[in-house]
């Protein structure tokens, strides 16, 4: 069915009217529902203390292609759920909730949510998120080589497999990215996210030695305290990297609790039997894994501006904010089940030191779950973003693994990609689903272009990146097309000394778009609905009060189509593809059947 033909809502302002509301406080709901759609009455399901209540909704716009019906909501609770029962004679209803319009009863796992819950700041939803591994984004110094690594000069091939694949040491550093702030400024991208900087016996530094200091191979904390200024005035925030789940074996904490019983380390790990057999993540020893019970580990890590978490956001340091590494796992052990706990901790730690900082999780697969408001503000939407894209725009015969699956990674028409993209968003508030970290890919992934094959499908996916719901990230040398087999694979040096990417159509793609962005609201802050599913091609609106605009992304040739009933783009302006949009039969516009190819229109 025409997605156009189907009555529609989501948590934008064009539908609920106040997206921070206060407890007791009212929000107006509303909901469009297409002429072609017959009703009769449209009713408001929401449950109150655990009991489904109806609320009749009254016709606030009526006019000849929809009418707009209105309903207000009380928040009786932090978290309101709620759909529409749309009504067609005394027996005959459909319900419409966050996957769509159902003409049988559903669960209340997809109903829409408003919470009430502190909002996370209002800067990042506009933001553009810029991701750097910090030993191959740039060297400004030469360091002498730690015990620990293996030396590798700037040029040299990644090593990718074996025991020296966390011991490549390219000797990036921190000076060596301030030195090529100009770089994320041509971009137009406004937020740095670093990989861990703490001190670590390895490249990648997800096995810290502490969280008191900054690696000296970075340059160490004045180091630090450089970027943050630097970035600050250019508009730049910066985001920092904490893994609360782990520390390495080398860390201070764990060298202390191995040596003596009676230190209060020791309640900082799991143990199996004391000292030498432990826990640790997925049984790799050289991470061995927090026990977040530990009261003394929660004020040193998590609680009050002296915690780890406080200190780097509070001055002179001045992070703006922290994405959790391993967020999934952290505080689950077992029968602990301490996750929503710790997220909530770091929220109001961050909260009190920090307010306007942004709290992001790690998480590769549903994290629905963990989304519910008042704990991470978003995580890194791997799975109702990265792998329904892959999947999608997928090139072939490359072998790539499909994210952590035992299989390669599939290729599917659009209906499936879209319906997963629906079904994950679907399940958690608005709010969360603007503040999730949308990506192609990161340090732990396959490139971009590896994985779709051609620069087409590459511009393509970079398209929808920069025009979907969410907080946009891109992996540093994606704007540069850079390929890579695996997440180590992946962290490739950036070429600064190789002209030819940096004049290639990939970067000049990606600065146009992140441009686009900046500049038109209904792209950061504006509604989500599906005007296109076809298996090569898909359309949705972005929408605000003030602005309308349509985007198309195909990924071969495909029949074209008209959007019968859409109205308002008679005069439609091309915003970035340079064609023109026809109309077809009523003006409707006619959508064309080129490919691959990544199209925005504004009414």
């Amino acid at each position: 069915m025409d997605p156009l033909s189907l009555p529609h809502h989501d948590g934008s302002a064009l539908y609920v009217s106040d997206s921070e509301p206060a407890l007791g406080s009212t929000v107006v709901l509303r909901v469009r529902v297409p002429s072609t759609f017959h009703v009769t009455a449209v009713h408001l399901r929401y449950v109150l203390d655990g009991e489904p209540q109806f609320a009749l909704a009254s016709p606030e716009e009526v006019g000849p292609d929809e009418t707009w019906y209105a309903v207000p909501l009380r928040m009786h609770s932090p978290v309101m759920n709620y759909r529409w029962l749309l009504v067609d004679g005394e027996a005959s209803y459909h319900w419409l909730n966050g996957t769509g319009v159902h003409g049988y009863d559903v669960t209340d796992a997809a109903d829409y949510r408003v919470t009430t819950y502190t909002a996370p700041p209002r800067w990042s939803v506009d933001s553009v998120v810029y991701q750097v591994f910090p030993d191959r984004f740039a060297r400004a110094e030469a360091r002498e080589l730690p015990a620990w690594a293996v030396a590798a000069e700037w040029g040299d091939d990644v090593v990718h497999q074996g025991p020296d694949t966390p011991r490549q040491y390219f000797g990036g550093d921190l000076a060596g990215i301030e030195a090529h702030l100009d770089h994320l400024q041509r971009l137009g991208v406004d937020v740095l996210y670093l990989t861990p900087i703490f001190p670590a016996e390895s490249n990648h530094r997800y096995n810290a030695s502490s969280f008191d200091c900054v690696d000296p191979l970075l340059g160490g904390d004045e180091a630090l305290l450089s970027l943050v200024r630097a970035s600050h005035e250019r508009g730049i925030r910066v985001l920092a990297d904490l893994t609360t789940n782990h520390s390495g074996s080398t860390h201070e904490w764990f060298v202390r609790a191995q040596r003596d019983p009676s230190a209060p380390e020791v309640s900082f790990y799991y143990w199996s039997s004391y000292p030498d057999d432990y826990e640790s993540w997925l049984g790799v020893r050289s991470l061995p894994k927090l026990n977040l019970a530990s009261e003394e580990l929660r004020k040193r890590l998590i609680e009050g501006p002296d915690s780890v978490v406080g200190k780097w956001l509070s001055p002179p340091y001045s992070l703006d904010g922290w994405r959790i590494d391993v967020a999934n796992m952290t505080g689950r052990f077992g029968a602990d089940e301490l996750n929503n706990d710790v997220a909530r901790t770091i929220r109001t730690t961050m909260a009190d030191v920090a307010p306007a900082s942004l709290l992001i999780a790690e998480h590769c697969h549903d994290a629905t779950a963990d989304l519910v408001g008042d704990g991470w503000h978003g995580t890194m939407n791997y799975a109702g973003f990265t792998r329904p894209l892959w999947a999608w725009l997928d090139g072939g015969e490359h072998g790539l693994r499909f994210l952590g699956l035992p299989v390669g990674v599939p290729s599917v028409p659009g209906g499936s990609a879209v319906r997963t993209m629906r079904e994950f968003a679907a399940v958690i508030p608005w709010r969360s689903m603007q503040h999730n970290l949308t990506l192609l890919g990161s340090h732990d992934t396959p490139r971009v272009r590896t994985v779709v094959g051609t620069a087409d499908r590459h511009h393509v996916a970079a398209g929808i990146l920069l025009t979907y719901v969410g907080i946009p990230m891109i992996f540093m040398g994606d704007e540069l097309g850079l390929e890579g087999l695996d997440g180590e694979h992946s962290r490739t040096p950036m070429p600064w000394e190789d002209p030819l990417p940096w004049a290639g159509p990939t970067m000049q793609v990606y600065a146009d778009l992140v441009a686009l962005r900046h500049r038109h609201e209904a792209l950061r802050r504006g509604g989500l609905r599906w005007a296109l599913v076809e298996d090569d091609a898909i359309a949705y609106l972005r929408e605000t009060a003030d602005e309308r605009i349509l985007v198309l992304a195909s990924r071969s040739s495909w029949a074209g189509a008209t959007l019968t009933g859409l109205t308002g783009f008679e005069h439609a302006e091309n915003l970035y593809g340079g064609q023109d949009l026809l109309l077809g039969e009523g003006g409707a516009p006619h959508l064309p059947g080129t490919g691959p190819t990544f199209q925005v229109w504004r009414a």
